[in-house]
């Protein structure tokens, strides 16, 4: 998790009574750093001061997750154009598929707008130094995963 997807999880909880977060397991993606009940728990820790975001887990298809949990929206954030084409993409799919999910579109402050989960792991793995890219609160988390993993 960086301080981009923090922003969006902030920012969507002024704007919904309720955020749930969702960690998914994608079986195309083997690169996670931990495994999905950590990765909950530090999502969960990291939104602490969000009184109104739950984080939860799911492995399955998005409409089932929002139809399980009678959300009508899915909020994805955007930090550049190329971001843009592939999220229209997918709730353009998600529509198909379900009419009454709507997708709505957070731009990232600009701050992180080149801020990528990839680009941190790729700091960690060469040892660099990732304050200002996690959230402070999970950052010695994060480093100490790191390390061990080396």
């Amino acid at each position: 998790m960086t301080l981009g997807h923090l922003d969006i999880f902030e920012r969507a909880s002024h704007m919904f009574d309720e955020v749930i977060i969702s960690v998914f397991v994608n079986p195309t993606k083997d690169k996670a750093l931990f495994p999905m009940e950590e990765r909950v728990a530090l999502i969960e820790k990291a939104t602490a001061h969000l009184p109104n975001v739950r984080v939860t887990s799911f492995s399955g298809l998005l409409n089932e997750f929002c139809r399980k949990e009678e959300a009508a929206f899915i909020v994805r954030g955007l930090r550049a154009f190329s971001d843009f084409e592939y999220e229209f993409q997918r709730a353009l799919l998600m529509k198909k598929i379900d009419h009454s999910i709507e997708t709505v579109f957070i731009m990232t402050d600009e701050r992180y707008s080149c801020l990528s989960s990839s680009g941190v792991r790729e700091m960690l793995y060469f040892g660099g130094d990732i304050t200002g890219f996690v959230p402070p609160s999970i950052k010695d988390d994060i480093m100490k995963r790191a390390r061990s993993a080396q």
